[in-house]
């Protein structure tokens, strides 16, 4: 038993806190990210996994949540570096640090907050991986309509690239969510945020030839009102569309790194160069930040970039093609 778990059971002894142990205390923060914050299972998962390593590190240093200075942050930050965190994960940790301390505020636990100061390990600027449209039609192309999955599978890959849809968004996708006739989806986002997306006329004829298909199956119990289902009647899970697209792009010969969130990256970008407003695409993609949106500005500086690398005569020249 390590000294986290060993301290788990002790009294704590601040203002507020008294007489509250450990345990109770991160079953309090559970309760109000999911509850208040409506977090998914796997993200209550995460912060979870996060808070059990800072109490872990405390506990080496004899302190509790409450005796936490911006230094003692510090040091945590430091430790997870030298176990081999990478930067990513490090900021990810830290960021689930911060709603902690935050909870503890606002709760009433501390008066104030030692994260505030604290900073995250810099990271450099991921530019995802997109398709072209051209590219979205190799990969539906690839398609074997003659199997049972080919009309569903047509009908995600166009689902994806016609509405932006997240792969947990896709999957929970329900019957109850579509309004067809007026053209637009009924998105569950994250944190159980909703949203309205419109989908195009070719995602819907995509849709119709698998509801074909999908009338002749048996559905287990349960599982009616689910768009998406496999040849077994049950709603899809994240890893089976993950390997589906996966396949699609090596038979269609795309040399690149393709999964479910490549064609909400492709939605995006096509958005953008076809001349929509950011803000737009922040709320169809359902991001509550602006700033994570505006990665797509730089995928599109990089596009311009490549552009004139080709095709200006100071590079033409210069063999720079």
């Amino acid at each position: 038993m390590d000294k986290a778990q060993s301290n788990s059971s002790t009294k704590l002894k601040n203002g507020h806190a008294s007489g509250t142990t450990l345990d109770e205390l991160v079953r309090r923060y559970m309760r109000y990210l999911k509850l208040e914050r409506s977090y998914s299972p796997n993200t209550l998962n995460a912060y979870r996994h996060d808070i059990s390593l800072l109490l872990s590190h405390l506990a080496e240093q004899q302190l509790t949540p409450f005796d936490v200075k911006l230094e003692d942050l510090e040091h945590f930050a430091a430790w997870l570096h030298e176990r081999g965190n990478g930067p990513k994960s490090q900021a990810r940790i830290l960021s689930g640090v911060r709603s902690f301390y935050h909870f503890l505020v606002i709760d009433g636990y501390l008066d104030l907050d030692p994260t505030e100061l604290l900073e995250s390990p810099h990271l450099p600027q991921h530019i995802p991986e997109y398709l072209s449209t051209e590219e979205v039609d190799r990969l539906e192309a690839a398609v074997d309509l003659t199997s049972a999955e080919g009309h569903r599978n047509r009908a995600i890959v166009e689902v994806f690239f016609s509405c932006g849809l997240r792969v947990s968004e896709l999957v929970n996708l329900k019957l109850s969510d579509l309004f067809l006739d007026d053209r637009f989806l009924r998105v569950i986002g994250k944190g159980n945020k909703e949203r309205l997306v419109p989908i195009s006329d070719r995602a819907i004829s995509e849709l119709g030839f698998w509801f074909d298909d999908r009338r002749q199956m048996t559905i287990k119990p349960g599982e009616e009102d689910y768009v998406f289902l496999n040849r077994r009647g049950h709603h899809l899970t994240r890893t089976m569309i993950l390997i589906m697209i996966k396949r699609l792009g090596e038979a269609a010969g795309i040399r690149k790194t393709i999964s479910p969130h490549t064609l909400r990256h492709s939605f995006a970008t096509a958005l953008l160069r076809g001349g929509a407003d950011l803000r737009v695409i922040q709320v169809l993609l359902g991001h509550a930040d602006i700033g994570t949106t505006e990665i797509y500005t730089h995928m599109d500086d990089e596009s311009l970039r490549q552009e004139v690398l080709a095709h200006h005569p100071r590079n033409i020249r210069n063999g720079n093609q």
